[in-house]
């Protein structure tokens, strides 16, 4: 089973054993996946420009406009979980410099629930 079903499945475990924190950083985790599988932006000037239909930016006939997703492979996946629980660890670290040392506990424990994924 690769990564991003196997969090899915444990998005619902979680869902069902109303576990909100496993839930919320299982969450941010896929929408940081889905958004690295989004492609870049176009090459050649604003949206507002480009187009042949009458509005701005706008592309006419049905899915003209639209674009496959990026094929991530396991090491891309497991590069955008790592980068999440290191930013989990930053923000931590710079949190108990500054004394908020509950909330650098619980970024921490965020941090924990990831990690179970990049063993």
């Amino acid at each position: 089973m690769d990564l991003p079903s196997l969090m899915r499945d444990d998005l619902t475990a979680a869902l069902r054993e109303r576990d909100r924190d496993t839930a919320r950083v299982l969450r941010s985790a896929l929408s940081a996946i889905a958004n690295a599988e989004a492609q870049p932006a176009p090459e050649g000037g604003p949206l507002s420009l480009q187009g042949d239909g009458p509005i701005a930016g706008a592309s006419s006939g049905l899915g003209s406009a639209d674009v496959a997703r990026r094929e991530l492979t396991a090491e891309d996946v497991r590069a955008v979980v790592l980068s999440e629980r290191d930013d989990c660890l930053a923000s931590a670290a710079d949190l108990d410099a500054r004394g908020a040392t509950d909330a650098a506990a619980a970024l921490r424990t965020d941090a924990a629930v990831l990690g179970r994924y990049l063993r």
